[in-house]
Order: structure tokens, then sequence, then C-alpha cells
């Protein structure tokens, strides 16, 4: 019913930006919470950022808080991370997922996901 597209990755220095793209197409709900996730190589795939899919209330994890930004443009079905003073230890696959009612930051919370977009920050 609803199907994710990231876009947006690639390799920076460290210190530098990108900013992650997620189009959505299918049926979307206002109710609907939007997600990052992110995994690395040999570790569990790691809760970043959730928004509501009609915008306001955001929520992050600790590592990211305060360089990254999550954000929605529900009119292009589109949900970005704007990625800020990224580090090495931010290499990993980011995916963006979408879920129910209630705020999650655990990958069962979500029903949905996209294919996954390589982000690769270096010294």
């Amino acid at each position: 019913q609803v199907q994710l597209v990231e876009s947006g990755g690639g390799m920076v220095q460290a210190g530098g930006s990108l900013r992650l793209s997620c189009a959505a197409s299918g049926r979307t709900f206002s109710s609907y919470r939007m997600a990052w996730f992110r995994q690395a190589p040999g570790k569990e795939r790691e809760f970043v950022a959730a928004i509501r899919w009609s915008g306001g209330s955001t929520y992050y994890a600790d590592s990211v808080k305060g360089r990254f930004i999550i954000s929605i443009d529900n009119h292009k079905n589109t949900v970005y991370l704007q990625m800020n003073s990224l580090k090495p230890e931010d290499t990993a696959v980011y995916y963006c997922a979408a879920g129910g009612l209630i705020w999650s930051n655990v990958p069962n919370g979500y029903d949905y996901w996209g294919q996954g977009t390589q982000v690769t920050v270096s010294s």
C-alpha cells in the first residue's frame, strides 16, 4: 500500500552535510509516523528520527540531536533527513520507514520500508 524510495546518499568528508530524500507513493495517511533508521555492517538497525506525516512533532536519537533534521513535505509525498556535521560513525545504510499511530523507535513499530541509501563519511 505504501512504497518508499530513498535517495541522496553518497560519500562525504567528516564535518560535511548530506540531505536524504524519501519519496512515498501509494496510499498514505495523515496519521502515519515517518522515520529514518540506519544500519551499519554487523549492527542492528538503529533509530535516527521520526516525524508525523502531517508534520509538526519530531523525535530524534540522542546520537544525532543538534546535527540532523527530519522534515516532511506532504504535498510532495517526500520525507527528508538533513544531516550536518557528519561523523565517520554516521556511516551506514539509511532507511525510510512508515508506521502507524504510535511513536516508535524500534523497527517493529513500522510497517513499510525503503531499500536504503548508503551514506559513507570519511575521516
